[in-house]
């Protein structure tokens, strides 16, 4: 797909049917996957690679926009995100930052909306796109690094609570909040690294 450029076509012929497109597919697959018992290994595994590959494809165009360099920086710098901030998830106090569950959701939408505001919004409205990118960069890389921090406890009190018998465990269900914070921290310190290099030039 890379090697093709398939993705980054049909991104850029259909902006709109790649982003509904791919945000449905990774919605279906993350609800078949979480909705699949684990005992049914082959279904639960396929619809978790269904998911992957969804994502993969999603993150495909980036690999034609940004230089392979820039990529390999944002890696690294996305991993010493999510490492740093697990670790403080990790070793705080049990369920001391579950409290951040709604107000991190509400900051999504905000977010998501922020996201969405230069495709409505009119192109002479300079001031306000530029804040909307801000608050979608800036503000989803808080919001995302919020929900590592929720994420890490969360997977630590549903572990705790699979010791005691309360929940089955399940690590595959488990995985998937934290691959998405991954996923959105990524995507931004990318861009922010693309709008750093081209404010150089």
């Amino acid at each position: 797909m890379f090697q093709s450029g398939a993705m980054y076509r049909m991104m850029a012929t259909s902006p709109w049917i790649v982003m509904i497109g791919g945000l449905g597919l990774s919605m279906g697959t993350i609800m078949a996957t979480r909705a699949t018992d684990l005992s049914n290994y082959l279904p639960k595994y396929a619809f978790w690679t269904a998911f992957n590959a969804t994502q993969g494809a999603l993150l495909a165009p980036l690999l034609f926009i940004a230089p392979p360099a820039l990529i390999a920086r944002a890696g690294l710098y996305t991993m010493a995100i999510m490492g740093s901030i697990s670790f403080v998830g990790a070793t705080a106090r049990q369920e001391k930052y579950l409290y951040l569950g709604g107000p991190l959701l509400a900051g999504a939408a905000l977010v998501a909306v922020a996201g969405f505001a230069p495709m409505v919004l009119p192109a002479t409205a300079v001031r306000t796109l530029a804040f909307s990118e801000n608050l979608w960069l800036y503000g989803g890389l808080a919001v995302f690094g919020g929900f590592t921090l929720y994420d890490v406890q969360k997977v630590l009190m549903h572990a705790r609570m699979a010791q005691q018998g309360l929940l089955r465990r399940d690590a595959v269900n488990e995985s998937i909040s934290l691959e998405l914070d991954f996923l959105n921290i990524f995507v931004r310190v990318v861009q922010i690294l693309m709008l750093q290099q081209s404010r150089r030039k």
